[in-house]
């Protein structure tokens, strides 16, 4: 009889008025990692709920299955997107814009129905063949949003999407959800958190990228600084065809953030869950980064840790580096794991930014 009520039951659940919040499924129904401690890594709990070393490439795949189980438990599951067409998009009239290296359009892409979001596509001058692709993301700004990366506003340290172009990458920079020119009601949508939706959001940018004709999807990376450096993370570990992360000041361990205060993460735009389910304590978190980190092996990661970020302390950096090592010695790609500590506090310094960019020209095989 239960299961045969089953389907009305999650009806009316989603249904419920009481949040305004369209629900995927119950909060309590979404699986739990069989991993219980998130600051190792190389292991995995078998079928028998016993922990076993992870002593192979085929043993850490499963460890990362159960990863993922621990994010989603969190962020909430990413939607199905195994019936999804070409991405719609229609360039904004008057938006295009030559420089002396590249050109600029205004995109406005649909993500989802009833959702578009808009996003600068750059492209170098007199581009022939293909190249890879960049999904650029920016911080926390308030209405710059997407504007920042692209070199029209802000910062100077954060015109990477600017520089990438002009070293010959196809970049697009999207506006994050209620950030920018992108005004978003998260408490009517269809995800359990603003990181999932932002995930949503960038493997559509990723779609886009993909499909452009001089665009190699097979050579696709992520970079962002502070929120854009976190959400290329979560990218990437949800996307395999990002195949390296560039983040700059962008995480630490959670019991690390802000002395274990992770408040700051359960916001609309971040996790709900963080606080409604996990009461905002870090101990209780069903992933931490360095499982997040670990997830993008064997692909390559580099990290901006500056000494002084007030926000992502880097002393968890430094605890969680010699961790997240070992998955990559596994896939004997430790190279591919990079970090800088550059002696500044929450920026993206020159130098640093051109030693990211070298380590994706190299890793994706790109000539300036």
């Amino acid at each position: 009889m239960f299961n045969r009520l089953l389907p009305l039951i999650v009806a009316l659940a989603l249904m419920a008025p009481s949040s305004g919040r369209i629900c995927l499924c119950w909060a309590h129904e979404l699986p739990t990692p069989r991993a219980k401690n998130h600051q190792r890594v190389m292991y995995f709990v078998d079928d028998q709920g016993t922990e076993q070393p992870v002593q192979s490439r085929a043993d850490w795949e499963r460890r990362r299955k159960d990863i993922i189980v621990g994010v989603e438990a969190v962020f909430g599951p990413l939607p199905d997107r195994s019936q999804l067409g070409p991405v719609k998009f229609e360039v904004v009239p008057g938006s295009r814009a030559e420089t002396e290296t590249h050109t600029r359009e205004k995109l406005k892409i649909e993500v989802d129905d009833g959702d578009s979001l808009l996003a600068w596509l750059l492209v170098p001058k007199g581009l022939k063949g293909i190249v890879p692709g960049i999904i650029a993301i920016h911080q926390t700004n308030g209405k710059l949003g997407k504007d920042e990366v692209v070199g029209l506003s802000g910062l100077k340290n954060l015109h990477y999407g600017r520089e990438l172009v002009e070293r010959g990458y196809v970049v697009i920079a999207p506006d994050y959800p209620s950030l920018g020119e992108y005004s978003y009601d998260f408490s009517k949508d269809r995800y359990l958190s603003g990181s999932m939706k932002g995930i949503w959001n960038h493997m559509r940018c990723v779609d886009l990228l993909a499909r452009h004709e001089n665009v190699d999807a097979k050579r696709i990376a992520a970079i962002g600084h502070s929120l854009g450096g976190h959400n290329s993370i979560f990218l990437g570990v949800f996307d395999s065809r990002v195949q390296a992360v560039v983040t700059s000041c962008g995480w630490t361990p959670m019991p690390d953030y802000e002395g274990g205060k992770i408040s700051g993460w359960s916001g609309e735009r971040y996790a709900p869950r963080i606080r409604s389910e996990y009461g905002a304590e870090a101990s209780r978190l069903p992933f931490d980064f360095y499982e997040l980190i670990s997830a993008l092996a064997p692909r390559g990661f580099f990290s901006c840790s500056p000494m002084r970020d007030s926000n992502f302390d880097v002393a968890g950096v430094k605890k969680a580096i010699p961790v997240v090592r070992e998955v990559y010695e596994l896939w004997q790609v430790p190279d591919r794991l990079q970090v800088r500590y550059p002696e500044c506090g929450h920026d993206f310094p020159p130098d640093v930014r051109e030693e990211s960019y070298q380590f994706l020209d190299k890793l994706l095989q790109h000539k300036k």
